[in-house]
């Protein structure tokens, strides 16, 4: 007998805005909110998230990382793609990924007068994150650095 998973009600997922970036640099992502649904399903081999931008939200500050596969699908609303190719326009049904290790900084940002929703999905490694746009970087195993390995 094949086993399934069952439906997840998001009304009982927490949601949150928490980010873990230095004050001067979570102004954008203020208006992202966010539900962890791995957990939340008994997932470990992955994560996933359902998120919501409010209009001016941004998804992170554009980033990629060395040892994380990444990837989107927008449900709702519209978001821009900004990554090293310029900027993508973002639909319900698009699919972006990111492959470790790439180099290419990607963000998602709402730009419109609506929320935006997708499910994000990766799996989160010990590797280090790059942040091209800013003074930050987040090293494997340790917290947010400004690039000359200072802390905030």
């Amino acid at each position: 007998m094949e086993a399934t998973l069952p439906k997840l009600d998001l009304d009982t997922i927490p949601q949150t805005n928490a980010t873990g970036y230095p004050a001067e640099f979570a102004g954008p992502v203020q208006g992202r909110w966010y539900r962890r649904l791995a957990p939340a399903s008994g997932i470990s081999d992955f994560g996933f998230s359902h998120v919501t931008l409010e209009p001016g939200a941004w998804s992170a500050q554009r980033h990629w990382h060395e040892g994380e596969d990444e990837f989107v699908v927008m449900l709702a609303g519209e978001a821009v793609l900004v990554d090293d190719a310029g900027e993508t326009r973002m639909l319900p049904g698009d699919i972006a990924a990111f492959a470790k290790g790439d180099g290419n900084g990607h963000v998602l940002q709402n730009r419109g007068d609506a929320p935006c929703i997708y499910v994000a999905v990766g799996r989160p490694s010990a590797s280090d994150c790059h942040y091209p746009d800013i003074d930050m970087h987040l090293p494997a195993g340790q917290g947010f650095q400004r690039k000359d390995g200072s802390s905030f």
